[in-house]
């Protein structure tokens, strides 16, 4: 009797045991599942954002304002906002400049992002606006122009791509040959940064882009539609709506990606809010 017991009494102990493990179970597969929501949630807004896109990372700083990293390569791309837009970035070994624009062209934030060793390729109007210290470590590039380096163990090209208004009622924005879209060769990733422009025969022409950068905002730039129809011709693999604030509000980037995705699925559209620090502001 007293076997009988004990035995009874060790069965007991084994069933309250193994339910304690599955609540110990199904409660760690909560938390992991609480932390990967949040994490999501923090990859949808600018500023809190690394993005890897193959070898290469995106940080979305705000409008047209990104940096982008390639190994020990280090690109800003129309740095404005100043110091603070860039703390905790690593030095930039290129700055990209685009236009003359403000929300492109801001010389306080270049003094203060540069170091002695970066490299600034802007177009001939950017850099004819700059004090001499930043100028003379500037390449001025004319539109189809391109720069190659030869780094520690990659090869770094960039072409100057035209960027202009199509539209008559736009033509003062953006003349044809002022500014500079750009397209990047790091290793063998292909990034395509639109400047503002329209959709203009020498984006859809483009070929092989793995990351595009794609404006969008009226009456500057190009409706959201006309921004979709030239990505479908061009079809990069990754694009991101950017600069895409106008004198109305924020363009439709849901409309762009559904339009995009209707007509070809394989085209990753990502979504990124670039614009809730500034507005914290």
């Amino acid at each position: 009797m007293k076997y009988l017991k004990l035995i009874v009494l060790l069965i007991s102990i084994s069933v309250y045991s193994c339910k304690s493990d599955k609540n110990d179970t199904k409660s760690t597969t909560t938390d992991n599942s609480t932390e990967t929501e949040l994490s999501s949630e923090r990859k949808s807004d600018a500023n809190d954002t690394d993005l890897s896109d193959g070898n290469v990372i995106v940080k979305p700083i705000s409008h047209g304002t990104l940096v982008l990293e390639y190994g020990n390569v280090i690109i800003y791309v129309d740095p404005v906002g100043g110091a603070e837009a860039f703390k905790g970035q690593k030095p930039p070994t290129y700055i990209l400049v685009t236009d003359i624009h403000g929300d492109h062209l801001d010389i306080k934030t270049l003094e203060a992002v540069s170091t002695e060793s970066t490299k600034i390729i802007a177009p001939h109007a950017v850099a004819d606006q700059l004090p001499s210290a930043l100028n003379n470590q500037t390449i001025a590039l004319s539109n189809a122009e391109t720069k190659a380096y030869a780094l520690a163990d990659i090869e770094l090209i960039i072409e100057a791509i035209p960027m202009y208004n199509l539209r008559e009622e736009a033509l003062q924005f953006h003349p044809k040959k002022r500014g500079n879209g750009y397209v990047l060769t790091l290793g063998e990733e292909r990034v395509y940064i639109s400047g503002d422009t329209e959709d203009i025969p020498e984006m859809r022409r483009l070929k092989d882009i793995d990351i595009a950068f794609v404006c969008m905002n009226l009456p500057y730039t190009m409706p959201v539609k006309a921004a979709a129809d030239a990505v479908l011709d061009f079809k990069p693999k990754k694009v991101y709506p950017y600069h895409y604030r106008g004198t109305d509000g924020l363009s439709d980037v849901e409309l762009f990606k559904s339009i995009v995705n209707k007509e070809n699925e394989l085209i990753e559209v990502i979504l990124v809010d670039w614009y809730k620090k500034s507005d914290e502001v």
